[in-house]
């Protein structure tokens, strides 16, 4: 094992898990926080810490932490600036979203708004990292699926397992790159030990392209269902969204999803293959991939 430790902010995420278990495989260990309280096992390679309040330092390392990973929503970051100086932060690779560009001109003030959040957080993140030499890299992830455990792919497959079927507006053409979280985390391991990377925002996604349609199709064949999908016009969305956002679970649906299933979503992730080797699989869904049934 080696003697480095990796800090990773929001690792009791999807993504965090898969990348726990990546460096875990790479003989590192992690300094793992999350905003809940979590039990370290003896002998693990993850020692699990309770994120502090904004601005505290007293976490008694015995070591300082130069390597960082976070994986939490971005602009939780500013708030632990001052953490991360306190260990020794030398460099950080930092998840944003492609929703910064795929969300700025949405119909849904709550989008926009996000989009801005995203834009904010980064430039905050390189004013920050630039005026403390900090080396620092973001990376911007597509639709992020896996293990049953995302906002995207798993929320279509519970809605067609409630309901036996998908509704749809319009052609439901629109462009989308899936990516899987365990090919997030490749990513971040990979810009996190990769030279010459730094100062730069990547945009990465999935390895495959296919229309809005055909990801939903898929999602039907991988649970063993006969693909059952109805067109349905804008106002019976509406209506429908106003109906299911009683049901917690479908309480952040908007119109606005909706009128994007014929909109064209994709990244070309070019720039992040030249750099650090960025190789994404298809979007091939497994078992695993599904949420378990109850």
């Amino acid at each position: 094992m080696r003697e480095e430790k990796i800090g990773v902010l929001g690792a009791s995420s999807l993504v965090g898990g898969c990348l726990l278990t990546q460096l875990a495989g790479l003989a590192y260990k992690s300094i793992a926080f999350s905003r809940e309280k979590r039990m370290s096992v003896h002998g693990s390679t993850v020692e699990w810490r309770q994120l502090p309040l904004s601005g505290a330092r007293n976490l008694d390392l015995a070591n300082s932490v130069s390597n960082w990973i976070c994986i939490a929503p971005i602009w939780i970051l500013p708030d632990h600036f001052e953490l991360l100086e306190s260990l020794g932060v030398r460099r950080i690779i930092v998840i944003s979203s492609t929703s910064r560009f795929g969300k700025l001109d949405s119909p849904d003030i709550s989008e926009r708004e996000l989009a801005l959040r995203l834009a904010g957080a980064e430039d905050d993140l390189q004013r920050w990292a630039n005026n403390k030499s900090i080396e620092w890299v973001i990376l911007r992830p597509t639709v992020i699926y896996g293990f049953g455990k995302d906002k995207n792919v798993s929320e279509i497959s519970r809605f067609i397992d409630r309901f036996g079927f998908f509704p749809f507006f319009g052609q439901a053409r629109g462009l989308r790159q899936p990516m899987h979280a365990d090919d997030v985390a490749k990513a971040c391991v990979s810009a996190l030990f990769q030279n010459n990377v730094t100062g730069q925002a990547y945009n990465i996604s999935g390895g495959e392209t296919l229309s809005y349609r055909e990801m939903v199709e898929r999602i039907f064949t991988a649970m063993r269902k006969r693909p059952r999908l109805f067109r349905i016009p804008l106002w019976g969305f509406k209506f429908a969204i106003s109906v299911l956002k009683v049901i917690p679970r479908y309480k952040h649906w908007s119109s606005a999803m909706v009128q994007r299933m014929d909109q064209d979503l994709i990244f070309d992730h070019s720039e992040a293959a030249a750099a650090f080797g960025f190789r994404p699989r298809r979007f091939v869904l497994k078992s695993e991939d599904l949420p378990k049934k109850r």
